[in-house]
């Protein structure tokens, strides 16, 4: 509201408060009139008076207010005008920045179009004249070619026609003449390799061998009836607990689990012993540190005298003769360690098998091989005892015994720790990737196996040229065929390669995956 208006407002309100007035001034005289005597008329006149003083005063405090209100209403306006031009110029501001970053943007997007317009018109007239020099050297090449054609024609004093006929003449011998030394030489190598090809067709054939399952749970738990004989397990003050760990060597976890014990050892004989003397004490039910160390003994004998006949039945088993007592002691000591879930003991005679099989095909001993292939872990039942790994371990303690240098590389050699002497550690080494690989050799579910072979056909069919790859040998090797038109010699050696050290990044698995790619050229012609 500006001072104008202002001013138009407040005289308005004095011409009002003076009808006002003087309304009210005629009703007073009214008032005095209608009064009889003097007296009345001057009361009147004084009332009037102060009437009229009384509503000047309130005409005064009502302007007054209003020029306050007026003044207030015309301050806040100007305030909220200049905020919000203020608003307004800022964004004024902002337009014009951006406008102007976008008009420097296009001037230099100009700019560069007009540097590349400039260099493609400059290439271009290089193509040009380039086009124009390699016309003109090709019509001087037609000449000199005509040239030279027209001399030796006139020096041989033939045509072209029977020129033409004498190089293919002499062609055809050349080539006859490099086929037959190529064919000759292909048979010579097949002849050379057909024995060796033929042995590993077999090493091939029996690397899918497949026995029963031979994983086994060892997990050392012991049941309880109910809660009252857990307390009698742990005994006054934990002195039954205490005496049962001292006597047997093992850690015995009691929790909430209802109706369960669990027996915890390194040692897995330590531990079958804990687990048998348990059961035996909670079915006895006579708990006390004497009753723990009677029992503890008994099944002591007991499973020292189990595990020199599974080691005695171990070797009849194999077909094998004149083992010292402590390697059959150690080898029945195998049938409580297990790896992945397979029974170490099982696992030991199969590969003994495998060895004999693999060796009578390749014309070598199978009953040295099978004996190989029999203590070719014998170091697992004591390498939570000894330093070392367990080939390392397993070779020491046959030395000691006398066995033959065969057998004592094949057992330090089959994870390839140290260097194959002889031709019954690679044996071993490969009967121990058979039966560890193998389906149902180790604790490895369906899915995840299939997933496995499909993961390897899947990276080898990704690879550019490859037109099918099939996992074979329990997801062992991957054979990948190529297309021969895509792919040379030099290339698929590469792939080959690529597709090994991809698998390698990308997978895990025991041992070591071969990758076998095929690249072969087939001609096709009917007789008729």
């Amino acid at each position: 509201m500006g001072l104008p208006a202002l001013l138009a407002a407040v005289s308005s309100l004095d011409l009002a408060f003076l009808i006002l007035g003087l309304a009210i001034g005629a009703v007073a005289v009214y008032i005095a009139l209608s009064f009889s005597g003097k007296g009345k008329l001057a009361a009147a006149e004084r009332e009037s008076e102060r009437i009229i003083n009384e509503a000047q005063r309130q005409a005064d405090v009502i302007v007054e207010k209003a020029k306050v209100e007026a003044e207030k209403e015309y301050f806040r306006k100007k305030d909220q005008f200049e905020k919000e031009s203020s608003v307004i110029r800022e964004e004024l501001k902002e337009t014009e920045k951006r406008l102007d970053k976008r008009t420097d943007l296009l001037d230099k997007k100009l700019d560069t179009l007009t540097s590349k317009e400039k260099m493609l018109e400059q290439t271009d007239a290089r193509l040009k004249e380039r086009e124009n020099v390699l016309k003109q050297k090709e019509r001087e090449v037609d000449l000199t070619l005509e040239e030279q054609r027209a001399q030796l024609l006139r020096i041989s004093g033939m045509s072209v026609e029977e020129a033409r006929q004498l190089l293919l003449t002499r062609l055809q011998h050349e080539v006859e003449r490099d086929a037959a030394e190529m064919v000759d030489k292909i048979l010579t190598e097949a002849r050379d390799t057909a024995q060796e090809k033929s042995r590993e067709i077999i090493v091939t054939a029996i690397q899918r061998f497949a026995t029963e399952h031979t994983s086994a749970s060892t997990v050392s738990t012991v049941d309880i009836p109910s809660d009252d004989m857990k307390g009698r397990v742990i005994g006054r003050e934990g002195r039954n607990i205490r005496a049962f760990e001292k006597a047997t060597g093992v850690d015995v976890i009691v929790d909430d689990t209802p109706g369960v014990v669990v027996v915890s050892a390194f040692d897995p004989v330590r531990r079958e012993i804990a687990r048998l003397s348990l059961e035996r004490l909670i079915q006895d039910g006579r708990i006390h540190p004497t009753r723990i160390e009677e029992i503890v003994e008994e099944v002591g004998v007991e499973v020292a005298r189990q595990i020199v006949e599974r080691g005695k039945k171990a070797a009849v088993e194999a077909n094998i003769g004149g083992l010292h007592r402590k390697q059959i002691d150690l080898l029945g000591r195998l049938s409580y360690r297990t790896s992945y879930g397979q029974n170490v003991l099982q696992h030991s005679i199969e590969v003994a098998f495998l060895c004999q099989m693999m060796a009578d095909e390749l014309g070598l001993d199978g009953a040295l091989a099978r004996r190989c292939g029999l203590l070719h872990d014998i170091g697992k039942a004591v390498d939570h005892e000894v330093e070392g790994g367990h080939p390392q371990i397993g070779a020491d303690i046959c030395k000691r015994f006398g066995e033959r240098p065969e057998v004592l590389n094949a057992i330090a050699g089959h994870h390839g720790d140290v260097e194959a002497i002889s031709p019954y550690t690679p044996l071993v080494a490969a009967a121990d990737a058979i039966s560890a690989a193998r389906p149902g050799g180790r604790r490895e579910s369906l899915e995840r196996y299939i997933k496995r072979l499909e993961q390897l056909e899947g990276i080898a069919n990704s690879f550019p040229g490859v037109k099918q790859s099939y996992a074979v040998q329990a997801g062992r090797e991957v054979r990948v065929i190529v297309d021969a038109n895509r792919v040379d010699d030099h290339v698929a050696a590469k792939t080959a390669y690529d597709i090994a050290k991809r698998i390698e990044q990308e997978m895990t698995y025991p041992g070591e995956v071969k990758v076998t790619l095929i690249r072969e050229v087939r001609a096709t012609e009917y007789a008729r």
